[in-house]
C-alpha cells in the first residue's frame, strides 16, 4: 500500500510543480489500445513494449481537461481507500457521482489508465471488478478471514471474487481445468455430474468474456497445480476471440500480462471441424453476420495465430464454410451428448489443439 501511496503521491507532486511554474499541469498516460505498442511472446502473450508510444492528458485543452479533473478525481478516491483499506467496485465509484462521470465505461478506461501509469496492478488500487465468474469442481481452499470453502459439492458453485484471489491452503484432486464459455453450458455440465464422472477437474465459467478476477484465478490455479487447461467455446468467432483473451490476453490489459495470461491453455472444442466430422445438420448452425466475418478477419491477423497452425486451420475452415454454432447444437445428436459422449472422448483420445 506505502508503494501505491507514494506513486500517487508522485503524480500530484508533477500536477503541483507545473502550477508553482505557471505551466498546464498534464498527465501522460501509454496507448494501451494501439497495436504497435504491443509485442506477442509465446511465453506471455500480448504485451505491452517497454517504450510504448504514450498520449498527453492536458488540462489546458478543452478535449481532454474534463478527462484530465476525472482522472485526479478517481485518483484521490483510490488514495483514500488504500490509506483506510477500505475496496470499491468500479461501479460503485462510477455510482458515487454519475452526472460527474457520465457513464460507466468512461470510469472502467480511466482506472485502467491510471492502473497503467503507475505501473501498478489494478487489484492493488483497492478497485473491484464486479464478481461474474464461477467456479466449481474439486477444489477447496481458505479464505482470509478463515472461512473454508468446497466446492467438490456438485451442488456448489462458488462466485469469484477478489477474496479468492487471496486464498491459502487450496487444494485439489482435479486432474485438468476446464474453462467454459456460457453460463448455461456450466451450468448443464453441473447438472450431468460432469466433473465427477469423467475424473475429477475444476470448471470454471467467466459468463462471456471474462472479468478480471476470474482471469486472475485461471492463473493461480495454474500456477498452483500446473494441470492441463482446456476451454469449450461456442464455434464461432466471438468464442474464439474469448479463448483468446484466458490464453493470449487482452490488448487493453497488455500492461498486466503477467498475471493474467495461461499460454499452455488448448482449445477443446467446439471445433469448426468438429461440426463436419460429427455431421451436425446444416439447418442447425448459424449463418455468419457481417460482423463476424470482420471479427474474424482481425483474429486471423493477429500475431499469436501465426504459431499456432491448427488454429489457422480451424479459423480457415469457419471462414469458408461462413457458419457458427453455439455448443448447445450437440443436443441435436441426443440431450446428453456433450457430456457423456463429446467431452470424454475428446479428454480420452487428446481431441484437442
Amino acid at each position: 500500500s506505502s508503494e501505491v501511496l507514494e506513486a500517487i503521491e508522485n503524480v500530484i507532486q508533477g500536477v503541483l510543480q507545473s502550477l508553482a511554474q505557471n505551466k498546464a499541469p498534464v498527465l501522460t498516460v501509454a496507448n494501451r489500445t494501439d497495436w504497435r505498442n504491443i509485442e506477442f511472446k509465446d511465453s506471455v502473450g500480448l504485451q505491452m513494449i517497454p517504450r510504448s508510444t504514450t498520449k498527453q492528458i492536458r488540462s489546458d485543452c478543452p478535449q481532454s481537461a474534463k478527462r484530465f479533473a476525472l482522472m485526479l478525481k478517481i485518483l484521490s478516491m483510490i488514495y483514500k481507500m488504500v490509506q483506510s483499506n477500505t475496496y470499491a467496485t468500479k461501479r460503485d465509484i462510477y455510482y458515487s457521482d454519475t452526472l460527474l462521470f457520465g457513464s460507466q465505461s468512461v470510469v472502467d478506461q480511466i482506472i485502467n489508465d491510471i492502473s497503467c501509469m503507475l505501473k501498478i496492478p489494478r487489484r492493488s488500487l483497492h478497485v473491484l471488478s464486479t464478481t461474474k465468474g464461477f467456479v466449481a469442481g474439486n477444489l477447496s481452499y481458505t479464505e482470509e478471514d478463515g472461512t473454508k470453502v468446497n466446492c467438490t459439492c456438485s451442488s456448489t458453485v462458488c462466485i469469484i471474487n477478489h477474496k479468492d484471489l487471496n486464498t491459502k491452503d487450496l487444494t485439489s484432486r482435479a486432474k485438468f481445468m476446464l474453462i467454459v464459455e456460457k453460463d448455461a453450458t456450466f451450468q448443464r455440465l453441473l447438472d450431468d455430474d460432469f466433473f465427477n464422472k469423467v475424473s475429477p477437474c475444476i470448471m470454471i465459467t467467466g459468463r462471456g468474456i471474462p472479468d478480471l478476477n476470474t482471469r486472475l484465478l485461471v492463473r493461480k490455479l495454474w500456477d498452483s497445480f500446473q494441470i492441463p487447461i482446456f476451454t469449450l467455446m461456442d464455434a464461432d468467432p466471438h468464442g474464439v476471440e474469448i479463448m483468446c483473451v484466458y490464453k493470449y490476453g487482452s490488448v487493453s490489459m497488455s500492461f498486466e500480462a503477467h498475471h493474467l495470461t495461461v499460454p499452455s491453455i488448448k482449445w477443446l472444442g467446439l471445433l469448426p471441424s468438429d461440426l463436419e466430422r460429427l455431421n451436425i445438420c446444416k439447418d442447425a448452425l448459424i449463418p455468419f453476420t457481417k460482423q463476424d466475418q470482420n471479427k474474424l478477419a482481425s483474429i486471423q491477423k493477429r500475431p499469436y495465430i501465426a504459431c499456432q497452425p491448427l488454429w489457422k486451420k480451424e479459423l480457415e475452415v469457419m471462414a469458408a464454410s461462413k457458419l457458427k454454432a453455439e455448443i448447445q447444437v450437440l443436443t441435436s445428436l441426443s440431450s446428453d451428448y456433450l457430456s457423456r459422449v463429446y467431452l470424454p472422448n475428446k479428454l480420452q483420445f487428446g481431441g484437442w489443439l
